[in-house]
């Protein structure tokens, strides 16, 4: 056996031969002490002849292993060899293996765990490459790699697929772009035309209806914008010109400009804010959101009703409440009040106004619910993301690009 332990005592104790008559007396004994322990564990156990077979010995730690013959006179001998040395090389080799599938298990680790850090890297610069180029520019790309393994297909994967929607964003431009010019310029033309005959002498009777067909070019014109800025905000395609606009100060501005005419029709407008409220939007869609809700409140209320508008910020957003006493929603409507052209049936509108609030608020990242009031009147409340000064790095690109 390799590294063979010695005996701590003068005599043998690894190995012994023994010799036992027919009637079961000790004949012949070679070993450690007298054999009786030996012989009296070989009575105990029953055996089968040229069988080798495990045998505990009082008064040794390890057991035997022992073959035995039977002799013509009715003897046996036996031979039994102590497995101290075997299960201690065995017990080593347990320990090595164990060392050594542990070495494998933490070597195999640290290669999962670096190969999987390493590809969740690439995905990690992948994620933020295409949620840059959501913000900001569709012309950029995500990094790619010269390897062809499953990473890099993906991001040739995307790159592909942000060619085809930039193809159609640029597409969808042109299309509005050459539409609304196709059908402005008549109607700029016709509006002109009537502007002509009416500054000519022409009697009360005989400018009315062309001041009423102005108007209604005016409305038309203003319908057309609508409808092409909804669509394009829908698409996720319209340029912004973003800026940080204070919405409490806007608000009041707005306030100002339409009390005179809400005065003129009973109806009473207060104003709750917390003071001023940093937002990053394009000033003009942001002018025309709250204009389009104080044009619905003064279009659509009675006389004698209240509007109240209430502006309260935190850390991330600003939320604009507007409320009123008036009838309320159209049940009719339910939640598709937000969708183009839908409208109750009292009202004298074009269905475009909430949808035109409800896309520019989603293309600038907030919210916006409507609903009637327990007591009575609507109720729409618009969250707007806020920014700070941390981003001005990111305004200034995307102004840029969008611009």
């Amino acid at each position: 056996m390799p590294d063979k332990l010695r005996s701590s005592s003068n005599e043998n104790d690894s190995v012994f031969f023994l010799q036992a008559g027919d009637r079961g007396t000790l004949k012949l004994w070679v070993g450690a002490g007298n054999g009786m322990p030996n012989l009296a564990a070989i009575r105990a156990r029953k055996f089968i002849s040229d069988v080798p077979y495990d045998l505990d010995v009082k008064g040794f730690v390890h057991p035997f292993r022992v073959a035995s013959v039977r002799l013509d006179d009715g003897s046996h001998i036996y031979l039994g060899l102590s497995e101290r040395d075997e299960l201690r090389v065995l017990r080593n080799l347990r320990l090595r293996f164990f060392g050594l599938w542990l070495l494998i298990v933490l070597f195999g680790s640290a290669i999962v765990f670096f190969v999987t850090r390493r590809m969740l890297g690439h995905i990690r610069e992948i994620t933020e490459a295409a949620s840059r180029i959501g913000q900001s520019d569709l012309s950029s790309r995500v990094p790619t790699n010269r390897r062809n393994d499953e990473i890099g297909h993906l991001a040739r994967t995307l790159n592909h697929m942000l060619d085809r929607i930039e193809s159609s964003i640029h597409q969808l431009h042109t299309i509005t772009e050459s539409l609304a010019h196709d059908l402005r310029s008549p109607l700029t033309a016709i509006r002109g035309k009537l502007e002509i005959v009416l500054s000519g002498d022409l009697k009360v009777e005989q400018s009315e209806p062309i001041v009423s067909a102005i108007d209604e070019l005016d409305r038309l014109a203003e319908f057309l914008n609508t409808s092409l800025d909804v669509a394009e905000l829908k698409a996720d395609a319209l340029r912004l010109s973003l800026a940080e606009v204070d919405l409490d100060e806007l608000i009041r501005a707005m306030i100002d400009l339409y009390e005179p005419s809400m005065s003129e029709k009973g109806l009473r407008v207060h104003l709750r804010s917390a003071g001023p409220a940093k937002v990053l939007a394009d000033a003009a869609l942001l002018h025309r959101v709250i204009a389009n809700l104080l044009d619905n409140e003064l279009n659509h209320l009675p006389a004698s009703c209240t509007v109240s508008i209430r502006l309260t910020t935190n850390e991330t957003t600003a939320t604009l409440l507007v409320e009123d006493d008036g009838p309320g929603f159209a049940t009719e409507i339910g939640r598709q009040m937000f969708e183009q052209r839908v409208k109750g049936r009292e009202s004298k509108g074009r269905g475009l106004g909430l949808a035109f609030v409800e896309a520019v608020v989603h293309v600038h990242g907030g919210s916006v619910s409507a609903s009637n009031r327990p007591e009575g009147g609507a109720l729409l409340s618009i969250t707007w993301p806020r920014k700070t000064t941390e981003t001005a790095d990111t305004l200034h690109s995307i102004t840029s690009v969008n611009r």
